[in-house]
């Protein structure tokens, strides 16, 4: 049974950094594309995507608004994926969540990826 728990969210000022790790248990991260979505508080609203990392390691992929800020990475010994947030804007608070494929190419759109962590909550404070 594949499961993907996310850790450390929390409440932070505009301007601070925080880390968020996502573990893995029933799948090894090295052989899936893995990536980090976000869900803004509200109605409506919909999960978009944050950052992607292929399976080599090598190539990251990020969304115009969290560009030269964020960092996503993994560590293949812990078998974990993490996103390195810097400069946060009042406009990151979300949930957070991480995901991962086995298609080298997968979708931006968060409703075709295979496996999903149960979120873990990031409020930025101005």
């Amino acid at each position: 049974q594949v499961q993907l728990v996310e850790s450390g969210g929390g409440l932070v000022q505009a301007g601070d950094s925080l880390r968020v790790s996502c573990t893995a248990s029933g799948l090894t991260f090295s052989t899936h594309t893995v990536a980090w979505f976000r869900q803004a508080p509200g109605p409506g609203t919909e999960r978009e995507f944050v950052a992607r990392l292929t399976r080599s390691g090598v190539n990251q992929y990020y969304s115009d608004s969290v560009e030269g800020r964020f960092t996503i990475s993994r560590d293949n010994a812990k078998n974990t994926i993490y996103l390195q947030m810097d400069a946060l804007k009042p406009e990151d608070t979300a949930i957070y969540y991480c995901a991962a494929d086995r298609a080298t190419y997968p979708s931006r759109d968060w409703k075709s990826w295979d496996y999903w962590g149960q979120g873990t909550q990031v409020t930025v404070s101005s």
